[in-house]
């Protein structure tokens, strides 16, 4: 049977909808991220793959057992991806556009949108090449399911091929875009290899083993409501108690104001009525010390706040949600980065190794013991209308995924 073309493959599984919904409290979040599910479930069957197994919560691991006793004796290694796709307030339905042999000038993106090369200059790299866009009306969904198409892929290469290659494992995974909660629930003893690699959007050449530390933090506030009438020495409004809250961090401290190694606080959300407000705090650094600094300091605002307003009720939760990669690398897990860059090389790309500033469900199976450094599937743009994913960059992706492999 012929392998199917990546491309098409990424297409197909684009247009299966399956964005997460973060207001959810179930893992999947959404039944149509189960579809992505059953339908991965159905190709590593008929791929041939061992232990294939749906868990309760629309994880998906299988097993390509060592092709010999020999091959057996290299450490097992495993691949993660995610396949649901980011709520940006666009459609769920994917419908990409394929623009064959770029020339290097504007892209339009259906009727509503274009793509132009004077706002993402990125796009310079890429003329002469076939890339994938949306349509105006939807994330592209490149993150992660180029990485998904490109595990795919590359085990259906390898099975026809027959080339020898030791022990393999594969996990897909719900609900990464909403706090890595897929990671948080795959079974590490179903899956079990010695490290792994998640292959996690980023441009052709990002190889990623240090990540940001990452904590949540809600702040409620309930205030004291009171008609206008009665308001004076009565009324605490919880609207101008949370503003308060928000004065007190610096603006030079924000996601849109840092880059690089440089860590934030992000006031991500607040809901308020009369009586009661609501504060989402997300706070990030890559180094420790700072991330704890970070968090102590929400928790001595939320005292100074409380301080200030001794008849409101103002309550903080903080909880971490994944740690930094690097903080996990070891003198014995260090051949999963090194095995990464010869496989690089193998293949003709030059790494790009700087600190990311997100997380991938690797940082939180790396803090649980299973090294996971993460490498590029090719994509641009993610978590907008304006996402495009150059085709030979998913080429290499799954080239980097073969070769790491066959060893």
């Amino acid at each position: 049977m012929p392998v199917e073309p990546i491309l098409d493959r990424f297409v197909r599984y684009v247009q299966v909808p399956s964005q997460s919904d973060a207001a959810s409290d179930s893992v999947p979040s959404s039944p149509s991220e189960w579809e992505m599910a059953r339908l991965l479930e159905s190709e590593l069957q008929e791929l041939g793959l061992a232990e294939v197994h749906v868990s309760e919560f629309a994880c998906v691991t299988a097993k390509l057992p060592a092709t010999n006793s020999t091959a057996a004796r290299r450490p097992a290694i495993g691949f993660v991806t995610h396949f649901d796709t980011a709520d940006a307030g666009l459609s769920p339905h994917v419908n990409p556009q394929i623009v064959r042999s770029y020339d290097g000038g504007v892209i339009a993106l259906g009727e509503s949108a274009v793509l132009d090369p004077a706002q993402y200059p990125a796009l310079a790299r890429y003329v002469g090449q076939d890339i994938v866009t949306t349509d105006g009306t939807s994330v592209l969904g490149a993150d992660d399911k180029a990485g998904v198409a490109a595990v795919m892929d590359s085990l259906a290469q390898v099975v026809q091929s027959e080339a020898e290659h030791g022990e393999v494992y594969v996990a897909f995974v719900p609900d990464e875009e909403i706090g890595l909660l897929g990671a948080k629930h795959l079974d590490l003893q179903r899956f079990t290899p010695a490290y792994a690699f998640t292959v996690d959007g980023g441009e052709l050449g990002e190889l990623v083993y240090e990540t940001f530390n990452a904590a949540r933090a809600s702040i409620d506030i309930e205030g004291v409501a009171a008609h206008p009438i009665d308001a004076k020495g009565v009324m605490v409004n919880p609207v101008l108690v949370a503003t308060d809250f928000i004065a007190m961090f610096d603006r030079l401290q924000t996601p849109e104001n840092t880059d690089g190694r440089d860590g934030y606080h992000w006031i991500q959300e607040m809901h308020a009525t009369p009586a009661r407000a609501q504060l989402i705090v997300n706070i990030r650094d890559h180094d420790r010390e700072r991330f704890e600094w970070r968090k102590e300091y929400v928790q001595r605002a939320v005292a100074l706040l409380a301080e200030r307003y001794p008849r409101a009720d103002i309550a903080c939760t903080i909880h971490d949600e994944y740690g930094n990669i690097h903080d996990a690398l070891t003198e014995e897990n260090k051949v999963a980065v090194e095995q990464l860059k010869a496989a690089f090389a193998a293949v003709g790309i030059t790494p790009i190794t700087a600190p990311t500033r997100g997380g991938t469900d690797g940082s939180y199976l790396s803090a649980q013991g299973l090294f996971t450094p993460n490498f590029f599937a090719g994509g641009h743009n993610f978590h907008s209308k304006y996402e495009f994913l150059p085709v030979p960059s998913l080429e290499k992706a799954a080239a980097v995924v073969r070769t790491l492999i066959m060893g």
